[in-house]
């Protein structure tokens, strides 16, 4: 199997992607808004994987978030809000409220959950457990559940649960911690001059969720630990900082190589991003000349990987769209309110 997720480049799958993927045997598939047209395209779009592969519990991801970063939306699909909305509690909450806001992103993310599961679609990213500071770039902002690490970390618990409840597997992220970070690694590689101390606070959330089944990396230069290399290709923040201090020992996917704070062309991103100790290599974008690349270049998916994705993949389930599931989906909203 090859150690990459893959996007594809429209609604369907090409007759020359059928081709590539039945050989390269990728670990999975996600999907953007350039895949997505309406609930009977996309079910027979991820139905189409599923069979390619052989497997019914293949990976197919999404960023499913809500509020800005929301692949499915009206008026096909509900509108989600973003965390710190959905949250709306202080970051000194009294008791009563936290637990309220707990039970409402619970209830959040099984709704949501439900509605990708209908859809064929098994894994979001998210939650995001980055804890934004004052002075970052918004790319977190309110993607964020709060200010303060133990409230990220029980309302990232929650988010996980609903999901669960769903069949649908939730992705944390970006470990060791984006908030900090002063530009957007999407447009160039931010680095961060914290201290060991201050970065304890990013961890803290990465470290109550360390028994989630999959994470995914930040690309920022943490100057106290690697002051080279991000996060993504650091065989010191993975292998010192995510798999030893944080304790996570899930499957580790990095976030997207053509993001602008990587360098190199997108076959030399991947085989560094597994060089440096994640299991995936993200591949979104469904150029199949890229996708070729790696192909070419990437070993074969270690064998610690393997049992990783295996337990990744175990809790993952499917639903078919019905009545009966929009009716629960309605109930979960309700009481979200």
């Amino acid at each position: 199997m090859l150690p990459v997720i893959f996007g594809l480049s429209g609604a369907h799958v090409t007759a020359d992607e059928q081709s590539f993927f039945k050989d390269a045997n990728p670990a999975g598939y996600i999907l953007f808004a350039r895949n997505i047209e309406n609930p009977e395209q996309l079910r027979a779009l991820t139905d189409s994987l599923r069979d390619l592969a052989g497997r019914d519990d293949l990976p197919i991801l999404i960023d499913q978030e809500g509020g800005r970063i929301a692949r499915l939306g009206p008026p096909h699909w509900r509108a989600w809000p973003a965390a710190a909305a959905l949250v709306g509690v202080s970051d000194s909450p009294a008791s009563s409220d936290l637990d309220r806001a707990i039970a409402r992103v619970q209830c959040n993310y099984e709704a949501l959950g439900l509605e990708l599961a209908a859809m064929g679609i098994n894994v979001t990213c998210a939650p995001v457990l980055d804890v934004p500071q004052p002075d970052a770039h918004d790319i977190i902002g309110d993607r964020a559940f709060a200010q303060t690490p133990e409230i990220v970390a029980k309302l990232g618990r929650a988010c996980l649960a609903g999901l669960q409840l769903a069949g649908v597997a939730g992705v944390i992220k970006h470990i060791p911690g984006h908030g900090r970070a002063l530009s957007d690694s999407h447009e160039s590689l931010p680095r961060v001059a914290a201290s060991e101390r201050e970065l304890a606070a990013d961890c803290a959330p990465f470290i109550a969720l360390a028994d989630a089944s999959m994470a995914m990396t930040a690309h920022v230069i943490y100057e106290a630990w690697d002051a080279e290399h991000c996060a993504s290709v650091s065989t010191t923040v993975i292998q010192e900082q995510i798999r030893q201090h944080i304790g996570f020992d899930g499957l580790l996917i990095s976030d997207d190589l053509d993001m602008k704070a990587l360098s190199g062309d997108i076959p030399t991103r991947a085989t560094a991003v597994l060089a440096a100790g994640c299991d995936i290599a993200l591949n979104c974008w469904g150029r199949l000349e890229d996708m070729n690349g790696i192909a070419e270049q990437v070993p074969a998916m270690t064998a610690q990987a393997s049992r990783r994705l295996v337990r990744a993949r175990a809790s993952l389930r499917l639903a078919q769209a019905s009545p009966a599931l929009n009716a629960r989906i309605d109930e979960l909203v309700a009481r979200r309110e």
